[in-house]
C-alpha cells in the first residue's frame, strides 16, 4: 500500500465564467475516478465567505446545509464528497475565510507571530496552506489509510474578491508541494448561442487568462456546455488555453450526474492525472486494485440502472423550501438512490407546505389546487426539516393526509415533529397541541426546547452531529418495519441537527393510541427519535436525518422503506424477496 510517508497529491479544481457551474461534481467525480484505481482518496471544500460555517445560511441562499458526524454544518458539496467518496469528513475539510480569520487572529492575540505585522501575505496565505496540508494527511475512508489524493474545491469564480487570499495561497502551494504533486483542474463554461446553436470559446479564454495572470495555470480544461464539443473546439481551446488537446475536457449535459464519471473516463481523464502526477509511481496491492476495479463494475452498473425506462414512482416532497430545490439536495440523492436499488425511477412533486393551508385557498385558489393535486395525486409523502413558522400547518395537513388515506409516510426532524402534533391533535384530543418553537406559550407543547440548548447563540448551538439511537425492548419495536429495516440491529448512530424534540411528558398518551416511538436516544433513552404508526403501510419518522448517511450502492433503511412501500414492494422485501433483481451486489459498499 501507499506508504504514509510519500507526498501526498493535490488536485485543485476552480472554476470560471460563472458560479454554480458544476466545480463540486467535477471535484467528486476525479475522486470517484481515482478511487478506481485502487487510491485512497480524501477531499476539502473552501468557501470564501466570512461566515465561520454554513450553519446559519438560509438554504434559499446558499442550498442545503450538510450535517457531518462530528456535527460540522457545511456546504452542501461535502455530501457529494461523502456519496461519490464513501468516506467520513470532519468540520475541517469545509475552509471558510472565517475560520482562517479567526485562526490566524487567535495567533495574533496569544502574541504567536512575534510582534511582527499580521498581513494576508504571509499569515493568512501561509495559515490556508497549512490547514490543507494538515487535514489532507488525515484517514477519512472505512480502511484508514493515510490518503494518496486530496481534491481540493476552491469556491467561487476566479476574479472574485474575496477568493483572491485563496488564490494566491494554491500559487504559493504549487512550489511547496512540488510540480509532480499539483495538478489544476479549470471548470468553465463553454455556451451555445445564437439560433445555430454555435458553441463559443471567448468566456473560457477569458477565465483562463485571468486566472494565469494571477499565477496558476491548468493542467486540465473541464468545459461545461449543454452539447459536445463541434468539430474544432477542443483544438481552438487548447491552441488559446496553452493546455494540449487531450488535456481538454467536454462536460456536456448527460442523462445523470452519475453518468459524469463515465463521461469524463471516457475521454481519458484518469491517463491525463496518471501522467502528470506520477501516480504510477505509486506502490498498489493486489486487494487495493480488486476494490477499484469492483467499484467501478458497481458505479457503471448504478448508472445503467439511472439510463434505463424503469417503472415509476411519485414522492410528494412538502416543504417550505421547494423553490430552490438544492435546499434538500441530500434528501433528493437520497430518494434517487433508494429508488434505482428497488428498480423504480423517482418522479418527485414538489409541493410548498403554504399552499396547503386554508389560507392559500383564498389568496390563490391556483396554487392551493395544484399543491393538493400534486400530494394527493404521489405514491408517498415525505415531509423534511425546516426553521421557522411557515409553512407548518401545511406540513400538519400533509401528515393528515398521508395518516388517514393509508399514504406511506416519512417524515424528517420537523417532518416528525408535526405528525407528533397532527396525532396529538386529531387521535388524542389534545387541540390545541403545537410546537414551543411557534407557540412559545402553548398550554400543550407537543414539542419542547431542549434544556441544555443554547437559546441567545445561534451558529453551532444546536444538538448537532452522529448520536447513538437504540430500539426499544418492546413487542412493537422488535417487530416494527424500522427496526427490519436496519437489519434487526438494537442500536443505529445516524446524524442530528435539531434545538427542540418530543415532550416526553406527552409520549405515554401518544403511544397508548398507537403512535410507537421505537427508537429512542441511548444516552437517557427520553428523547424520542424514531416513530411508526401501528395499522398503516408505511408511516414512520426520524428525528435525525437518515438523507446525510445514503450512498448510491448502500442507501438509508428509512428512504428504502418509503420506495418500497409506495411502489408495493415492502411486504414482499420484508418477507426476503429480490427487489434489486440485476443490480451488482447492492449490499457492498463503495
Amino acid at each position: 500500500m501507499p506508504s504514509s510517508s510519500k507526498q501526498t497529491k493535490y488536485i485543485i479544481v476552480s472554476g470560471g465564467v460563472i458560479s454554480g457551474i458544476g466545480k463540486g461534481i467535477i471535484a467528486s467525480s476525479t475522486g470517484l475516478l481515482l478511487k478506481t484505481l485502487g487510491l485512497t482518496v480524501t477531499s476539502i471544500k473552501i468557501d470564501p465567505y466570512l461566515n465561520i460555517d454554513a450553519g446559519t445560511l438560509s438554504p434559499l441562499d446558499h442550498g442545503e446545509v450538510f450535517v457531518l458526524d462530528d456535527g460540522g454544518e457545511v456546504d452542501l458539496d461535502l455530501g457529494n464528497y461523502e456519496r461519490y467518496l464513501n468516506v467520513t469528513l470532519t468540520r475541517d475539510n469545509n475552509i471558510t475565510t472565517g475560520k482562517i480569520y479567526r485562526e490566524v487572529i487567535d495567533k495574533e492575540r496569544r502574541g504567536d507571530y512575534l510582534g511582527k505585522t499580521v498581513q494576508v501575505v504571509p499569515h493568512i496565505t501561509n495559515g490556508i496552506q497549512d490547514w490543507v496540508e494538515r487535514v489532507a494527511s488525515v484517514p477519512t475512508s472505512e480502511n484508514g489509510r493515510v490518503p494518496d489524493v486530496c481534491i481540493v474545491e476552491l469556491g467561487g469564480t476566479v476574479g472574485d474578491i474575496e477568493s483572491a487570499p485563496f488564490i494566491e495561497a494554491m500559487r504559493q502551494f504549487q512550489f511547496r508541494v512540488g510540480h509532480d504533486n499539483f495538478c489544476l483542474i479549470h471548470v468553465s463554461l463553454v455556451p451555445v448561442v445564437g439560433a445555430v446553436g454555435e458553441q463559443k470559446t471567448k468566456p473560457t479564454q477569458a477565465s483562463v487568462r485571468d486566472l494565469r495572470g494571477l499565477g496558476l495555470s491548468p493542467d486540465i480544461l473541464a468545459c461545461r456546455s449543454a452539447i459536445p464539443f463541434e468539430e474544432g473546439i477542443r483544438e481552438k481551446l487548447s491552441m488559446f488555453c496553452q493546455v494540449s488537446p487531450k488535456q481538454v475536457f467536454s462536460v456536456h449535459d448527460c442523462e445523470s450526474l452519475y453518468h459524469v464519471p463515465i463521461l469524463l473516463r471516457q475521454q481519458g481523464m484518469i491517463d491525463v492525472l496518471t501522467e502528470r502526477l506520477k501516480l504510477d509511481n505509486l506502490t498498489y496491492t493486489a486487494e487495493m486494485r480488486s476494490e477499484g476495479d469492483t467499484l467501478w463494475a458497481q458505479w457503471r452498473e448504478f448508472a445503467r440502472r439511472r439510463a434505463r425506462d424503469l417503472d415509476q414512482t411519485t414522492i410528494a416532497i412538502v416543504g417550505k423550501y421547494t423553490y430552490l430545490t438544492d435546499s434538500y439536495i441530500s434528501v433528493v440523492k437520497a430518494l434517487e438512490h433508494a429508488a434505482l436499488n428497488v428498480n423504480r425511477k423517482i418522479k418527485i412533486n414538489w409541493v410548498e407546505a403554504s399552499d396547503l393551508e386554508e389560507s392559500s385557498m383564498h389568496k390563490d385558489p391556483l396554487k392551493y389546487h395544484e399543491a393538493w393535486q400534486h400530494m394527493c395525486g404521489a405514491d408517498g409523502i415525505l415531509v423534511p426539516g425546516g426553521f421557522g413558522e411557515r409553512g407548518v400547518e401545511g406540513k400538519i395537513l400533509a401528515a393528515k393526509w398521508a395518516r388517514e388515506h393509508k399514504i406511506p409516510y416519512l417524515g424528517i426532524c420537523l417532518g416528525m415533529q408535526v405528525a407528533v402534533i397532527e396525532f396529538a391533535r386529531n387521535i388524542c384530543g389534545i387541540t390545541d397541541a403545537h410546537s414551543a418553537e411557534f407557540r412559545e406559550s402553548c398550554v400543550n407543547p407537543a414539542i419542547i426546547f431542549m434544556p441544555e440548548i443554547d437559546k441567545t447563540t445561534m451558529g453551532g448551538t444546536m444538538r448537532l452531529g452522529s448520536r447513538p439511537t437504540k430500539f426499544q425492548d418492546t413487542e412493537f419495536s422488535r417487530n416494527s418495519v424500522m427496526r427490519k429495516l436496519y437489519g434487526n440491529v438494537d442500536e443505529v448512530h445516524e446524524r442530528h441537527r435539531h434545538r427542540y424534540e418530543v415532550n416526553p411528558e406527552m409520549v405515554k398518551e401518544l403511544e397508548s393510541n398507537g403512535l410507537h416511538f421505537v427508537g429512542r436516544d441511548a444516552d437517557t433513552g427520553e428523547r424520542m427519535e424514531i416513530l411508526e404508526l401501528d395499522n398503516h403501510p408505511y408511516f414512520v419518522a426520524a428525528q435525525y436525518h437518515p438523507e446525510y448517511l445514503t450512498r448510491p450502492l448502500a442507501p438509508s433503511p428509512m428512504f428504502l422503506g418509503l420506495l418500497l412501500a409506495a411502489s408495493g414492494q415492502l411486504q414482499g422485501y420484508l418477507s426476503g424477496e429480490d427487489v434489486s433483481q440485476d443490480i451488482v451486489d447492492t449490499k457492498l459498499k463503495l
